[in-house]
């Protein structure tokens, strides 16, 4: 009975989210969580908690403590991938994502890579991305049709 009603909460979880209800699939991963605290589970609620909640940080370790109970999954690998990119750690998405690729191909990851897109290399190598001289020169390189 029990293991029933677990998967058709984890499946109503998965289809609110798919349907962009995210206070609906919240509320099924915190309950299907109690039923069964597995890494499937609570990578899907920790994407839930930051994208409903914006607790980046909670979520961000949630999908960190799962990823080192089934480094192999890359499932994980997408959930933490997306909860970076809603805190706006674009960087660490993409490596994140990268790195669950290895694990797997997965369409989803693949999805998420094109929709952050790829970005050119810095003007001034030696300087940081946000350097202003890098953001600048790249914006005036772009728009004269040179980069």
């Amino acid at each position: 009975m029990i293991d029933t009603d677990h998967k058709k909460l984890f499946a109503k979880g998965v289809d609110a989210i798919n349907s962009g209800d995210m206070v609906s699939a919240l509320a099924f991963f915190e309950r299907v969580t109690q039923l069964d605290n597995s890494p499937t589970n609570r990578s899907y609620l920790a994407f839930c908690i930051a994208r409903e909640r914006g607790q980046f940080k909670k979520a961000i370790t949630m999908c960190e403590e799962v990823l080192r109970e089934e480094p192999g999954n890359s499932l994980h690998y997408l959930n933490l991938g997306k909860v970076y990119i809603l805190s706006g750690q674009r960087t660490d998405a993409m490596r994140i994502l990268r790195e669950g690729l290895h694990h797997g191909e997965d369409k989803d990851i693949v999805n998420e890579m094109i929709k952050l897109g790829m970005r050119k290399p810095t003007v001034i190598p030696f300087f940081k991305r946000e350097n202003l001289l890098n953001k600048y020169l790249g914006v005036i390189l772009t728009r004269l049709g040179l980069r």
